[in-house]
């Protein structure tokens, strides 16, 4: 299994955020490897201290599901998937705001944003794997 590399993934925070200032809005963005595992996040000064659990969860489950994570979010009403969510003690979140990162149809992670509007989120999520050459 192939992994965002540390390099690349400071790099869609980067891109994310500079999105973000672009849009006027403060987020944080958090980067998932393609087994949940966090590799780096970055908030920005003046972002909601929640959005970083949230970003966190957002990028969770889009890597989880291999979808973004607006797809997710009729899941909730799920009775397996609210169950699934308290055994793994509410580390995803179904949420608009996370986008899966591919290369050649390979999952490597998920890119996950948080602090604004989950359209907003999921625009700067957008433009970071965009502007880097991920699917």
């Amino acid at each position: 299994m192939a992994n965002i590399t540390r390099m690349d993934a400071v790099e869609l925070c980067d891109a994310a955020i500079a999105k973000a200032q672009g849009m006027g809005i403060k987020v944080t963005v958090s980067v998932v490897d393609a087994g949940g595992h966090l590799v780096t996040m970055q908030r920005m000064e003046g972002a909601l201290l929640l959005s970083i659990e949230i970003s966190k969860g957002k990028a969770l489950t889009s890597v989880l599901f291999g979808v973004p994570s607006v797809d997710t979010v009729a899941r909730n009403e799920n009775p397996a998937m609210q169950a699934a969510q308290l055994q793994m003690g509410g580390k995803f979140v179904m949420a608009q705001g996370a986008l899966p990162i591919k290369r050649n149809g390979e999952l490597l992670g998920a890119i996950g944003v948080s602090g604004a509007k989950s359209d907003e989120d999921e625009d700067c999520a957008r433009a970071a794997l965009t502007k880097l050459g991920f699917a």
